[in-house]
């Protein structure tokens, strides 16, 4: 449960009171038999927490991609040997709810961000959320995060307002790197700095904070910071993990990369690297990052106590010339579909994770909440629904089964459906994807086998759906879903703060 100490110091954050840091971190080399000797004597393991923007299920070689896509993937595929892949990790449909299920271990529509925002500009995370951030802090960690945010885009809902010592990024979406050479969009933002109208027609910035203190811009946020941005990312993440290998400080940090979100564009270094187009560069860039990341752990001596999560925050692109791929499943993000919901995720911790283990057992993100929480000796609050489960026999092997049976899917703020074990039932789909803005409403739900038709084609619909007997493990799923929401009211999207529930 949250303690009272927590509570003072959300006060003390939305109050903006802290100490000014002064001038420049250097990174400050350790040896490997420094940190080896401060890592058998932590109790906490390192995290290190990829986390893609609209990676599909297909892309990695590993998941049936990497040449088929036209850049090979060793460095990720060869982790995915030292560790646990999974085939059916589920994510929710949208870049803001999936990240607010990661953070809060809680379905996105309970705090606020059930969709991406479109009309209002105080989105985020509320104060009174506990974020997987602030309990790894509260247990001792160092925590840092470099890339996009896309919870909050003002001071009090940053990543540093929400447990993050550290953050050098973005706080809205990639495709807003375009905005900058469009003239309409700059004519009308140099309107609104003129009028004070439209406030939000503006550039976005690249931005670099310390807890405790306002946020910097960097710089603006356009194409070319964003061909860059995932490097500085990995190497703001290289010194950060080296200056806590050093202090003998255990380390969580997040690294929520910009690819592959639209514009799908490699970074110079690695332009025309594949000889098969973008996609084919930026899968070799994000293999050669991920490497170095994995390569500095080894470095600093500390990859036996290190949890190493390789994953997505949604299915593929849908944007033509962009677009993702989902491998076997159909459906992009922002569809109800596998290749909406199932993203890859591989997650290595030598000694512990069984090398080289598969598995097709249910998890959802926000499950690394609470597995998250018990490895490292984190309080799960329990003054609030929580909707994750602990992980922690399945991840050590210790049991086959996930604990995990399904899930309500949402996209947006309403529920497309329910998905359990192998089967699922829909309510309604976007007609090829949200791209063509066609909502198709059943008027009977449409009933999926995944193992009989995994591309989801055939629906048994209309009289046989009555039939269909799954629908009694499926049902129950959503009844206590919805009885959760009416016992414990979600918070409104665009709420400010300071905020508290109602008490019951």
């Amino acid at each position: 449960m949250k303690n009272k100490s927590n509570f003072a110091k959300k006060a003390c954050k939305w109050a903006a009171v802290g100490c000014v840091l002064a001038g420049v971190t250097l990174a400050v080399a350790a040896t490997p038999q420094d940190a080896a000797a401060a890592s058998k004597t932590a109790d906490k393991p390192n995290i290190v927490l990829i986390n893609m923007d609209n990676f599909g299920y297909g892309e990695l070689g590993v998941y049936g991609g990497g040449i088929l896509r036209g850049g090979a993937t060793p460095r990720i595929d060869k982790l995915a040997s030292e560790g646990m892949r999974l085939l059916n990790y589920n994510v929710e449909a949208q870049c803001t709810p999936s990240r607010a299920a990661l953070m809060t271990g809680r379905y996105a529509i309970r705090t606020g961000n059930g969709s991406v925002p479109l009309e209002t500009a105080d989105y985020g995370l509320t104060q009174w959320e506990y974020t997987m951030p602030e309990m790894l802090g509260d247990v001792g960690y160092a925590t840092a995060m470099f890339g996009k945010w896309h919870l909050g885009q003002a001071e009090g809902r940053y990543p540093t307002n929400q447990g993050f010592d550290e953050w050098y990024g973005i706080p809205n979406s990639t495709d807003e790197s375009l905005w900058v050479a469009d003239e309409g969009f700059q004519k009308y933002r140099k309107l609104a700095e003129e009028t004070g109208k439209n406030p939000m027609i503006k550039q976005e910035h690249v931005y670099s904070a310390r807890k405790g203190s306002p946020a910097k811009v960097v710089k603006v946020y356009d194409v070319p910071a964003r061909l860059e941005i995932d490097r500085e990312a990995t190497d703001h993440a290289k010194d950060f993990m080296t200056r806590q290998a050093k202090a003998g400080k255990p380390f969580f940090v997040y690294l929520p990369y910009t690819q592959t979100h639209m514009p799908v564009l490699p970074s110079k270094e690695f332009k025309g690297k594949s000889g098969n187009g973008k996609w084919g560069d930026v899968l070799m860039q994000i293999d050669a990052y991920t490497g170095e990341l994995l390569d500095k752990v080894d470095e600093l001596g500390i990859a036996d106590n290190t949890i190493f999560i390789f994953t997505s925050d949604n299915g593929g692109e849908m944007t033509p010339d962009h677009q993702g791929w989902s491998g076997p499943w159909s459906g992009s993000y922002f569809t109800g579909k596998e290749g909406s919901l199932r993203v890859p995720f591989i997650v290595r911790w030598p000694g512990k994770v069984p090398a080289g283990k598969v598995s097709n057992e249910i998890v959802h993100q926000f499950d690394l909440y609470a597995t998250l929480a018990n490895i490292t000796g984190g309080k799960v609050p329990t003054d609030r629904v929580i909707d994750s489960k602990d992980m922690t026999d399945f991840f050590l092997g210790k049991q086959e089964q996930s604990g995990r049976d399904g899930f309500v899917i949402y996209v947006g703020e309403a529920i497309h459906g329910v998905k359990w074990n192998n089967y699922k039932m829909l309510f309604m789909e976007f007609e090829g994807g949200l791209g063509n803005g066609k909502l198709n409403v059943f008027p009977f739900p449409h009933f999926y086998n995944l193992y009989d038709d995994p591309k989801e084609l055939y629906p048994t619909t209309g009289e046989l759906a009555g039939r269909f007997w799954s629908r009694w493990g499926l049902g129950p799923i959503l009844v206590e879903h919805k009885k959760s929401l009416a016992e414990e009211p979600p918070i409104k999207a665009g709420t400010p703060d300071p905020y508290m529930p109602a008490k019951k």
